[in-house]
């Protein structure tokens, strides 16, 4: 499962879609909006995305985790649009025959979807509006 979506995620949606007769591990990733970023208290975020480019970045990624690893089952969701504390903005699952593999793709997956995929995150706090692309933060 490949899906860019405005939405909110369904965490049994993505299980299931990992679920294998020959699974003995799921590693499931659930990136949340935080309350607090750089010292600032959030209010919001939006993401936004080319969102053709950004499925087909996900597929490639899924792709190089299918070929280091011998994945049962993939799923990578990203939500678009604007989400409140607490709220699921990405989820991903993967399935293998073992835990260390399971723990170790489904780490490189998030880890490449931050580098690779065109998402933009804007932070909203009580100061301002921020976008953020990587690590840095820049006032809007």
């Amino acid at each position: 499962m490949i899906r860019i979506q405005r939405e909110p995620i369904s965490v049994d949606d993505v299980l299931a879609a990992v679920r294998s007769p020959g699974s003995g591990a799921t590693a499931v990733f659930l990136g949340t909006v935080r309350n607090h970023s750089h010292g600032k208290s959030i209010v919001k975020l939006e993401y936004e995305a080319y969102e053709n480019m950004a499925e087909k970045e996900l597929a490639r990624v899924e792709s190089e985790v299918k070929e280091r690893w011998p994945v049962l089952g993939t799923a990578f969701v990203h939500r678009l649009g604007v989400m409140m504390i607490g709220e699921v903005s990405v989820a991903l699952a993967v399935s293998t025959a073992h835990r260390k593999d399971a723990f170790e793709a489904c780490r490189y997956a998030i880890d490449r979807i931050k580098q690779v995929v065109p998402i933009w995150k804007t932070e909203t706090t009580q100061e301002g509006t921020y976008i953020i692309e990587g690590e840095e933060a820049h006032r809007g």
